[in-house]
């Protein structure tokens, strides 16, 4: 694929260029942004008190809850379209918002296609799903390379934010 192709399926590069002022923002650019983005929005957020519960993997799925509430489909929704620590609209298409990515698979319809235990390790650590995913694993933390000292075992988001994207998630059908 040719660079200028590659720019041109980033929708989000163009608002990356105009943001950081970087020339062409292709797939890697989309990525370092991203991650940059995730890493300063869990700086700005405690989490040093933030436990990692262990990710209980079924097939394809997490099919219990990594917490013992369920969910908020509105603050699921809040955490997708806000430009914080899920950042979901870098990469992905979502209903009902103008700005949005294409780097990811839309989330029209997601949550028709995958049930909640499929999303939530989605979430939480897709690169068991999909080893070369761009999408960073917002719950993981073992096995992570070069991760800055204040960042080690801390996850980008926490248990109830995880719980209620898989909430919000499950609307779309």
């Amino acid at each position: 694929m040719r660079k200028q192709d590659r720019t041109r399926r980033c929708s989000a590069g163009a608002g990356i260029r105009r943001m950081f002022g970087v020339g062409n923002a292709d797939r890697r650019s989309c990525f370092i942004v991203c991650v940059l983005i995730a890493a300063s929005a869990a700086q700005a957020e405690d989490r040093s008190g933030a436990s990692v519960a262990p990710l209980h993997v079924v097939g394809d799925g997490i099919p219990q809850s990594l917490t013992d509430v369920a969910g908020s489909a509105e603050r699921g929704r809040a955490l997708v379209v806000e430009r914080g620590a899920a950042n979901c609209l870098l990469c992905h298409a979502v209903p009902g918002s103008a700005l949005s990515g294409d780097v990811g698979p839309s989330l029209a319809g997601v949550g028709r296609r995958l049930s909640s235990a499929q999303l939530r390790l989605r979430i939480a650590d897709i690169q068991r799903v999909k080893p070369d995913a761009v999408m960073p694993s917002y719950y993981r933390v073992e096995g992570l390379d070069r991760v800055a000292t204040e960042y080690r075992a801390k996850p980008v988001l926490d248990a109830r934010q995880v719980e209620d994207l898989v909430a919000y998630l499950e609307t779309l059908k």
